[in-house]
C-alpha cells in the first residue's frame, strides 16, 4: 500500500490559524497530480506547533479530502508516550491507513526506551505502524537492533529513514529482511536509496512538485532509468534549496510562489531571510516549476 511518492504535506496558516480551504486544496492536487499517498501531521507539517486539537483536526480534513483514493499515513509521534498513543488511536478512529511514529525528541531515550515507546504505540493500535528515525532532529538514532526486535511485532511494518545513511537500508534489509518496508525520508539520495532496497519516499519536494516526484518513482517501477535520471538531474537543486534554512519554512515560502497557500509559520519558526528567498525562486525557475 506504501510505495512510490508520498508527500509529507506543509500544514497552510493564515493569521494564526490553521487554513482549512488551502489545506483541502493542497490535498485535492496531490491526488490529482499522481501523489501515491498523503502524510499529514509530520515535522512538514510543523507537528510540534499544532494544537492536539489542530494536529487531529489536520488529520480528519486530510483523510476526507481524500475519499479513499490513496493511503493516508498519519503523523502520530510525540516526545511524550502518552501523547503518542492518543494520536495514533484518534487516526485509527478517523480512518487512517496507517500511522507514522517519530523517535521521541529532546527526553534522548536509550534503546532500551526506544523499544519501549513503540511497543506501547504498537499495542494501543492495530493499524500499521512506521517508524520515522530522524536523528538529526530527534538527536536519538534507533539502531539496527533495535527496529529488527520492533519488526516482529505484527503492527510495525516499516521504517522512514531519514538517517541520510545510506548504508543503512541495505543493514536494515539484512537484518530484518524484504518485506519491511523502507521508505526515504530524505529527497536528495531518494535514487541510491531506492537502489539500496528501498520502495519510496516521504518528500517535502512534492509538496511543490507532485507530478514530478510522481512520475520518477513510477518510472522507478517500470525500470525506465532514463526518466529516473532525467527528473532527479532537473530537481536536485530543487530539493537542495529546500533545506537553505530549517525545513518548512523554504518549502512553504515556494508554495506561496506557486498561489498555494501563505508562507506563514509557527514560532519559533519565522519567515525565511531574502537572501533564502532568492535562492527558493531561482531553483524553481531552473526546475520549470514556476508558471
Amino acid at each position: 500500500m506504501f510505495k512510490g511518492s508520498m508527500t509529507a504535506l506543509i500544514t497552510p496558516f493564515a493569521d494564526g490559524k490553521v487554513d482549512e480551504k488551502a489545506f483541502k486544496a493542497l490535498v485535492e492536487r496531490q491526488v490529482a497530480e499522481g501523489t501515491h499517498a498523503l502524510v499529514p501531521c509530520g515535522t512538514t507539517g510543523e507537528s510540534p506547533t499544532l494544537t492536539h486539537d489542530e494536529h487531529m483536526a489536520v488529520t480528519e480534513i486530510c483523510i476526507a479530502a481524500v475519499k479513499g483514493r490513496v493511503p493516508v499515513m498519519a503523523g502520530c509521534g510525540s516526545n511524550a508516550t502518552a501523547e503518542a498513543v492518543a494520536l495514533a488511536r484518534h487516526a485509527a478512529d478517523a480512518g487512517a491507513d496507517a500511522t507514522l511514529v517519530v523517535t521521541p525528541y529532546y527526553n534522548k531515550p536509550t534503546q532500551a526506551g526506544l523499544y519501549a515507546h513503540f511497543k506501547a504505540v504498537h499495542d494501543a493500535c492495530d493499524l500499521p505502524l512506521f517508524i520515522y528515525n530522524i536523528p538529526g532532529r530527534s538527536v536519538v538514532d534507533m539502531s539496527v537492533e533495535t527496529m529488527a526486535r520492533l519488526a516482529e511485532l505484527p503492527h510495525i511494518v516499516g521504517v522512514k529513514d531519514a538517517t541520510a545513511d545510506l548504508n543503512r537500508p541495505v543493514q536494515t534489509r539484512e537484518a530484518i529482511g524484504g518485506d519491511f518496508i523502507q521508505i526515504s525520508g530524505e529527497d536528495a539520495t531518494v535514487v541510491p536509496f531506492l537502489e539500496a532496497g528501498g520502495v519510496g519516499c516521504i518528500s517535502v519536494t512534492a509538496n511543490i512538485a507532485p507530478r514530478e516526484c510522481a512520475d520518477l518513482h513510477e518510472a522507478w517501477m517500470k525500470g525506465d532509468m532514463e526518466t529516473v535520471n532525467e527528473i532527479n538531474n532537473r530537481l536536485l537543486p530543487v530539493h537542495d534549496v529546500l533545506f537553505c534554512e530549517s525545513s518548512p519554512g523554504p518549502v512553504k515560502y515556494a508554495a506561496s510562489l506557486m498561489g498555494l497557500c501563505s508562507d506563514e509559520l509557527r514560532l519559533p519558526l519565522c519567515e525565511i531571510a531574502e537572501e533564502s528567498k532568492q535562492k527558493v525562486q531561482a531553483a524553481l525557475d531552473a526546475a520549470g516549476l514556476l508558471p
